[in-house]
């Protein structure tokens, strides 16, 4: 057989790189080279992506508003996209794989220039500002979530809903089964805040536990992701409301954490909602205000759509109502038994593999 390349393009954050690597492990498993097209962010989170080849492309975005500003992107841009061609002919890619972000822009225009076959993959309910613009022009669309806002209604028609591709160890927590607290026993809580906007969760989730009734607060066992400059206030309400917690900035063993977890609360990222989904997680979210097209708020939907999330606005929360919903739900593991099966009601932990299988189909169509 043939020498198979996939180019894979992607980078900004690690909301796009996670699902992009775990394509590539998929493609790699079927016996594909990978060339990964990044920029130097995205570079950052490249460090164990499973590449061949590794490009940075020249990249950039720009407010609407600003001509200046666009006017540099765009050549920008068009610097990128002539690396990409002189890259691409000299290695002839079967497919060309973008995940969104403006350092994806380059190589798919670049694609979309040779007449290479190109799919892109959408990990929000909001179809993001380059993949809106690129979905016309590719030959497949593939996306997370079974809404589709923004798009149009040629492109969701077409789209193809394969889910979220998460990581290996967050795939096998779907075949673990959601064990409920047992009573009198440990009350186990992941709070994780996002990269954007922490300070929120970081600051009121300590509060709204310290106002809990001491039996539960004498059996719960909080792990929270927080900022460094919210740590020490954090430890201190929780060593004054008597709560075992561990506090830190970054949680390595992020999949043992939430395979051990009765309860989640977190922003409403793509990956977060996809994990808690294949996870069979309650969780309570608080989408990102700020959060492009309010994407957070539509992503959180599918969960609680199935009765899987209680979801609170950002401009909703307080110390009080966020400390009435805690007591509701640690209080009733039927509840959190429910909320659990509903989670894993709409997770598609296979979506590597459709993905893959949607990539292949592709590059041979």
């Amino acid at each position: 057989m043939p020498e198979r390349i996939a180019v894979v393009a992607a980078g900004g954050t690690g909301g796009h790189m996670f699902p992009a690597q775990a394509l590539a492990e998929e493609l790699i498993r079927r016996g594909w080279r990978i060339l990964l097209a990044t920029d130097d962010r995205g570079a950052m989170y490249a460090d164990k992506f499973p590449a061949d080849i590794r490009i940075s492309l020249s990249a950039a975005t720009a407010k609407s508003g600003d001509p200046l500003g666009m006017a540099r992107a765009g050549f920008t841009v068009l610097r990128g996209t002539l690396q990409a061609r002189q890259i691409f002919k000299r290695m002839d890619p079967a497919v060309v794989v973008g995940f969104g972000g403006y350092p994806s822009l380059p190589s798919l225009l670049a694609a979309l220039s040779q007449r290479r076959p190109t799919v892109i993959h959408e990990q929000n309910a909001v179809l993001g500002r380059v993949n809106r613009f690129l979905a016309p022009k590719v030959r497949a669309v593939a996306c997370a979530f079974p809404t589709l806002e923004m798009a149009t209604a040629k492109v969701k028609a077409g789209a193809h809903v394969v889910g979220n591709p998460v990581r290996p160890e967050i795939r096998a927590l779907y075949d673990q089964p959601y064990v409920a607290p047992e009573p009198g026993g440990p009350l186990r809580l992941l709070i994780t805040g996002g990269s954007q906007g922490a300070r929120l969760l970081s600051e009121t989730t300590p509060e709204a536990i310290l106002k809990l009734p001491e039996d539960i607060r004498a059996r719960l066992d909080v792990q929270q992701q927080t900022r460094k400059e919210s740590m020490d206030r954090a430890r201190r309400t929780y060593a004054n409301a008597m709560v075992k917690a561990e506090v830190a900035p970054f949680f390595r063993d992020m999949a043992g954490r939430l395979g051990a977890a009765h309860l989640v609360i977190g922003r409403a990222g793509a990956s977060t909602v996809c994990e808690l989904a294949v996870a069979g997680k309650p969780s309570l979210l608080v989408p990102l205000k700020i959060a492009a097209d309010d994407h957070q708020t539509f992503n959180a939907r599918l969960l609680s759509d199935a009765d899987a999330a209680a979801v609170a606005s950002e401009d909703e929360l307080t110390v009080d109502s966020l400390a009435a919903a805690l007591k509701a739900m640690l209080k009733d593991p039927a509840m959190l038994t429910r909320m659990a099966a509903g989670a894993r009601s709409v997770a598609r932990p296979d979506a590597a593999g459709k993905l893959a299988d949607l990539v292949e189909r592709t590059a041979l169509g």
